[in-house]
């Protein structure tokens, strides 16, 4: 059962279908709303695009459950999907090693070369043990979503899953629909 759903584009966001207010638009709107929902987890302005919009998302939704006690859960899962993985940090980690005569790996960039660093982000900041995971499908497919995060609850210890889309191709077009479920 779905409790609480946010949806983000890079000009809109929704909490359980109620419009937030917003002062700007794109990757500064992230910010603003990092600044006015959550403001005390400094590694956000480390993360790359696709991080700040799934830790926002998520971040909105736990604000909507409310009851925030930052205990250690083994029973919550975070499982998200979208269609590009870290594209548009491989594209810039690619860049920093191309040319072998100005190689410059980039660490900082490199971390982030893996879709499932958002769901450790949130899972470190929340300190939920259960399943993280990211999966990689061709489009937005609600039946396929939804049929994945059904199946993590064939673990007996998952009793409520923060799933759902979070999809970034660059820092001003993202989309996150993400929701908290419960057995």
């Amino acid at each position: 059962m779905i409790r609480h759903q946010v949806y983000i584009s890079p000009n809109e966001v929704k909490v359980d279908g109620k419009a937030l207010t917003i002062k700007s638009c794109g990757s500064a709107m992230l910010t603003d709303l990092y600044r006015e929902h959550v403001g005390d987890y400094p590694k956000f302005f480390k993360m790359d695009t696709l991080s700040k919009v799934g830790f926002i998302a998520s971040e909105l939704l736990l604000n909507a459950e409310g009851d925030r006690s930052f205990d250690p859960r083994e029973d919550r899962a975070v499982i998200f999907f979208n269609r590009n993985a870290s594209l548009q940090d491989d594209t810039a980690y690619q860049a920093t090693i191309q040319d072998p005569e100005n190689f410059f790996p980039s660490p900082a960039i490199f971390v982030y070369t893996l879709p499932n660093i958002v769901t450790g982000e949130i899972a470190i900041r929340n300190k939920y043990f259960g399943e993280t995971s990211f999966m990689v499908i061709d489009s937005f497919d609600e039946k396929i979503i939804m049929r994945n995060l059904e199946n993590a609850f064939q673990d007996p210890i998952t009793k409520s899953i923060i799933g759902g889309w979070v999809d970034c191709s660059d820092e001003e077009h993202f989309e996150a629909n993400i929701f908290l479920m419960e057995k």
